[in-house]
């Protein structure tokens, strides 16, 4: 019976775990194995709506490979298909999402025969790409495919290699993201391993762990009650292995208090196979009936052969403790005929073997003890041929060895006795040798010499290169800081100066006519009036744009966010999202950094047509990044290059000033700007 379970739990966890990350919805693969719990469609029906409706590529490449997966729980491949190339082509700008796609382009391998291997292989390379990512949702999914990895290796009995991959590698990984529902299911994979090797108080103590972790988590979904549920499970079958019936009980309450709001999951065809063992174990016969009929009927619906044969085994012990072999055997025959698992096979032998001794059907023990000595000693000859082919290979190869020496020995005797007998010419060849030795070492010579004269050469040129673009640097510095100087100049005369007149101007003026004229007679001076105090706003404003105080008095990421909501109106959403910016960037550099974000925005809502444009700034260390993303009509990277324009002029100088690089991405959907400066550059 452990062999079942066994089988069941690796396949289902292999096709659970493929599909459980990046989102609360959950999904699978073919539905034999996969416990779900469910029960309704409204969730992912507004997240297909959802999907389709969204402007951000990046979002909805993530959403669609999630919908994609669902449709493939449903062996919908048409549907699987169609979402898979949307979130390819949304994903199309972003390295990390492409590559998230390959993940999900793997899964369609779970529908051709050799999926083990062919799964294998795919997991093993995705995972080395996606490792040089440090993006959240590229380590969840290695995390995923090395558990998977460790499960195919237990599929193939390499035990150590599957204990290997899970705790030096996938735990680890998990811990470093803080996933709590992804580390649970990792040590619930631990549990089936001593599960497997009868070591029950283990599993039980790794099933507590692995229970520990889906408790922290602050909201529990579907998927990490359906992981919680086959913990307490797994456990409760242990205790039952170590006859502790009143802990499994507990265990088994625990879990139908998850279950039974979703009546319809295939998750009840397990439940009711544990529940009716222990009734069987109680010696309570026809509760066990009940609940394994309860069982089958969901499995059959479901069509998960596994339980099936699982449920089977179980019934026809009963039926032998009730003596009932004729029933018994039944089972054990259609058991024996139809399962894949060469090890039920023969135990199943075994029980019918058992069954026939006490029937007293002499014809029928021999027929299947010849059956179970066949299926033994068949492996026992495939074993010892394999043995003999392995000695015989290392034979040959010994032989060979041996034999390609000995003709070497007998060569070199034979050109000793040609040497002994002309000498002459072997002294005369050793003359020439040391004359071609001489002559390849002049040669040598000669090109190490020219290789160190063009290596000077070189480093003369990248002197005078780097001299260049000092001089270039202190240029653009001195142009830039000459450009700021005249700004701040410009802007405190139109503050202080202009702005101070015409604020006095309208002050008198207001003075004046609330003294001297009626409002309702003189419509046309207040209007000028009022024309004049939008010219001291106007004056204001532009004085505020040549040099924002707010960088000034409160720092960088403030004057980002002046800056998008002086940008924000009724039919333009801009969006900040500032991540880890220091306040210790020096301020010339945050003022560079202001006019490059200031120069981006007002391209994208000059020229855009944008509803939405995304401002996200960004520092690690010494690099600081800016992405600009909006949802406009686009345009061709050739006509940015080739464009005169002022501003572009200024914002590629100040991109260079900090040795910075910049990359476009347009096309007709919207634009992608991201520029990666050092904040080094001119300290």
């Amino acid at each position: 019976m452990a062999a079942i379970l066994t089988q069941i739990m690796i396949n289902k966890y292999v096709f659970f775990l493929l599909f459980s990350v990046l989102g609360s919805y959950k999904a699978s693969a073919q539905g034999s194995y996969f416990y779900y719990l469910e029960k309704k469609n409204s969730n992912f029906d507004s997240l297909v709506a959802a999907t389709n409706n969204e402007s951000i590529d990046t979002v909805k490449a993530l959403k669609s490979y999630q919908i994609a997966a669902t449709y493939f729980t449903r062996q919908d491949i048409e549907n699987y298909n169609k979402y898979l190339k949307q979130g390819i082509s949304s994903a199309s700008k972003s390295q990390l999402y492409k590559d998230i796609g390959l993940y999900y382009q793997s899964l369609i391998n779970f529908t051709k025969p050799d999926v083990v291997n062919l799964l294998e292989k795919d997991f093993t390379r995705i995972e080395s790409i996606l490792k040089k990512y440090k993006s959240k949702e590229a380590k969840k999914i290695r995390v995923i495919m090395l558990q998977n990895l460790s499960l195919f290796k237990r599929m193939q009995s390499k035990e150590v290699e599957s204990m290997n991959i899970i705790i030096t590698k996938a735990i680890p990984l998990a811990q470093s993201i803080g996933d709590n529902e992804l580390i649970g299911s990792l040590y619930k994979g631990v549990a089936l391993s001593f599960y497997n090797s009868q070591d029950f108080t283990k599993a039980i103590e790794h099933c507590n762990t692995a229970e520990s972790f889906f408790n922290r988590l602050k909201k529990q979904t579907p998927q990490s009650k359906g992981f919680l549920g086959e913990t307490l499970l797994v456990k409760a079958e242990c205790l039952m292995r170590e006859n502790k019936m009143a802990e499994a009980k507990k265990e088994l309450n625990k879990t139908y208090a998850i279950i039974k709001d979703y009546p319809e999951s295939n998750f009840h065809s397990f439940y009711f196979s544990t529940l009716g063992y222990y009734q069987m174990k109680l010696g309570n016969f026809s509760e066990a009936f009940k609940d394994f009929d309860l069982g089958l009927n969901n499995a059959e619906k479901y069509k998960n052969t596994a339980i099936i044969e699982r449920i089977n085994l179980f019934k026809q012990k009963i039926y032998r403790e009730m003596k009932d072999y004729h029933k018994s055997n039944e089972i054990l025959a259609e058991v024996c005929k139809t399962s894949p698992y060469k090890k039920n096979k023969q135990e199943t032998l075994k029980e019918l073997v058992r069954n026939f001794t006490a029937l007293k059907d002499t014809a029928n023990v021999n027929l299947y003890g010849e059956k179970l000595i066949n299926s033994i000693d068949s492996s026992n000859t495939v074993l010892i041929h394999q043995n003999i082919a392995d000695l015989e290979a290392r034979y040959k190869k010994a032989e060979t060895e041996r034999k390609i020496a000995r003709l070497n020995k007998e060569k070199i005797q034979k050109q000793l006795e040609v040497n002994k007998k002309d000498s002459y010419l072997w002294i005369l060849g050793l003359v020439l040798l040391l004359f071609l030795s001489l002559l390849i070492f002049l040669f040598l010579l000669y090109r190490k010499n020219k290789k160190l004269s063009e290596q000077k050469e070189i480093n003369l040129q990248q002197k005078i290169k780097d001299i260049q673009q000092k001089e270039e640097l202190s240029l653009t510095k001195a142009i830039l800081e000459g450009e700021e100087r005249e700004r701040e100049r410009i802007a405190k005369d139109l503050h202080d100066g202009l702005g101070g007149m015409l604020a006095g101007v309208k002050i008198n003026f207001s003075t004046w006519s609330s003294n001297n004229l009626e409002a309702d007679q003189h419509k046309d001076f207040y209007k000028i009036l009022n024309q004049l105090d939008h010219s001291v706003t106007e004056l204001r404003h532009v004085a505020r744009n040549l040099m924002p105080e707010s960088l000034l008095n409160f720092g960088l990421e403030t004057a980002l966010k002046d800056l998008c909501d002086f940008y924000t109106r009724k039919d333009l959403e801009v969006d900040f999202q500032p991540i880890n910016i220091s306040k210790n960037i020096p301020l010339s550099i945050q003022l560079n950094i202001y006019r490059i974000a200031q120069e981006l925005l007002t391209n994208s809502v000059k020229h855009s047509k944008a509803t939405n444009i995304l401002l996200q700034c960004s520092q690690s260390e010494e690099y600081f990044m800016i992405t600009v993303e909006d949802n406009g009509k686009g345009f061709k990277e050739e006509d940015f290059k080739k464009s005169k324009s002022m501003g572009l002029h200024n914002l590629k100088n100040r991109v260079n000033y900090l040795k910075g690089k910049m990359e476009i991405n347009s096309d007709h959907e919207g634009t992608i700007i991201n520029i990666e400066l050092n904040t080094y550059a001119i300290s």
